[in-house]
């Protein structure tokens, strides 16, 4: 049987999830990543997407919006600025987060009018969060 590392998954509201698992796919704002047991430390920023773990037990995909992901010699601890089961995720609650993104991409307009770095950060935040509705098959009203 393959090696299993430790995986938790936090979020500001509660705790989603602790278990031995066999690998991670994490949603990085660099890019897409997987890790497993004997990966290199490494810390790296969230981008919205679907969080996947295999283990044991089964397999589970989690919607992530922001926060970071520590991968160490121990396992995986993923702090997401918002966290649900992909199951329990809702039109209403992709509603709610792509309004908080919409606000945040008008004001980055607004304040940073020649100013292209923060913009695009934003759109690309936006674009991000489109994928991912796309990617868990609801829809983002834009």
């Amino acid at each position: 049987m393959a090696d299993t590392i430790q995986f938790d998954l936090v979020s500001p509201e509660r705790r989603l999830a602790s278990m031995q698992v066999t690998q991670v796919q994490i949603p990085g704002a660099d890019g897409d990543m997987t890790a497993m047991a004997d990966h290199a430390p490494t810390i790296t920023t969230l981008r919205p997407g679907v969080l996947k773990v295999e283990g044991p037990e089964g397999s589970a995909e989690y919607v992530v919006t922001g926060g970071f992901a520590e991968v160490s010699s121990i396992g995986v601890s993923v702090l997401a600025e918002r966290a649900v089961t992909k199951g329990d995720m809702t039109q209403d609650q992709l509603d709610d987060m792509m309004e908080d993104v919409q606000g945040i991409y008008a004001k980055a307009k607004e304040n940073f009018q020649n100013e292209p770095g923060p913009v695009d950060d934003a759109a690309k935040l936006l674009s991000d969060m489109v994928a991912m509705g796309d990617e868990i098959g609801l829809s983002a009203k834009q």
